[in-house]
């Protein structure tokens, strides 16, 4: 493209034109866009990237803005001059799917993986996360007015409301309070932690607003039951995010099929492959399924999840997990 009259330049419609041709996972790492006299000039931040990961993003970007007509040239610069942390949320819409032990496993094989993971319990009225990562009697400190983040023994932080409330207390809040709880969790001390991965309350009310304004996550995993009345909540928590402009990253299929412990038979009492045909017909990736088992719920009430070991209880979620790490690395599964 020839552009050599500069005046009739309007820089909002370039980065608009580059920011439409670039997936929209790494919309959020955009610094800056122009383009002048058919060169595309991007910069993006990738602090949190390693080298193999940087390399990926800037050939993303070059093939991407190649395919648009009026790009002859692009160029990519990328910064690092300080650490992003990344948010991703999981969120189902509905209650009693398995998105609270999901998120925790996750955020277990995460950190067995090498990245630094923290878990913020954004469920404000029905806490689990104290529960679930082995951390019931823990309360967290306050240093220069903010919370700092427990240390779990599984090598994740966690910040949750249960932490700071009597045990069996119930939360009497309006909806404004609980948006303010959360963001007073995401604002915590969280040093050098990389990835924050937020527990939401099922629904699509004032929590999840709040979080959409004041800490946009860089992504979303959906989680759902097979049958269809879970699957309906699910698609609201996804329009949801949809309306955000945050991308969903996939969904995963809980509950699905019981293996008998005493004779071993499979059945599915949630119904079976719901999720993945939702997925297929939504065009959003399918990151997998995670049986129903006793060794799950046992261990989860016990505060070890099983994906901090290497049982057989450990291998869908960290199936998951590594689906979940490429997607951090380089914004596709």
């Amino acid at each position: 493209m020839s552009n050599s009259d500069n005046s009739s330049r309007n820089p909002s419609d370039e980065e608009a034109l580059i920011r439409s041709a670039l997936p929209v996972e790494i919309h959020g790492r955009l610094r800056s866009a122009r383009l002048v006299d058919g060169r595309a000039v991007v910069v993006a931040e990738a602090g949190d990237l390693g080298a193999k990961a940087r390399e990926e993003l800037e050939g993303l970007i070059e093939k991407a803005l190649g395919e648009i007509e009026q790009v002859d040239e692009v160029r990519v610069a990328l910064i690092a001059d300080r650490r992003r942390r990344m948010i991703i949320a999981i969120g189902s819409g509905k209650g009693g799917v398995g998105k609270s032990t999901l998120t925790t496993n996750l955020a277990v094989a995460l950190a067995k993986m090498g990245r630094k993971v923290g878990v913020i319990d954004g469920d404000i009225y029905g806490p689990s996360q104290p529960r679930l990562l082995g951390t019931d009697h823990a309360k967290p400190e306050v240093e220069d007015e903010k919370l700092v983040p427990v240390d779990s023994p599984h090598g994740v932080k966690v910040l949750s409301m249960g932490m700071l409330v009597a045990p069996g207390k119930a939360l009497a809040w309006r909806g404004p309070m609980a948006g303010k709880a959360l963001g007073q969790l995401v604002d915590a001390a969280w040093d050098d932690t990389e990835l924050l991965m937020i527990d939401l309350p099922p629904g699509t009310g004032d929590v999840q607003l709040s979080m959409m304004q004041d800490a946009k996550p860089d992504g979303a995993v959906l989680v759902s039951t097979p049958q269809d009345l879970a699957l309906l909540d699910a698609a609201r928590a996804g329009q949801l995010f949809e309306d955000g402009e945050v991308p969903i990253i996939g969904l995963v299929e809980n509950m699905a099929g019981y293996a008998c412990p005493h004779c071993g038979e499979v059945s599915d009492p949630f119904g079976q492959g719901g999720v993945e045909r939702f997925a297929d017909a939504l065009d959003i990736p399918f990151l997998g399924r995670i049986p129903l088992t006793l060794e799950t719920r046992t261990a989860g009430d016990a505060g070890q999840p099983p994906a901090a070991g290497d049982g057989e209880g450990a291998e869908p979620f960290v199936a998951i997990a590594r689906k979940l790490d490429r997607w951090l690395s380089s914004g596709a599964i």
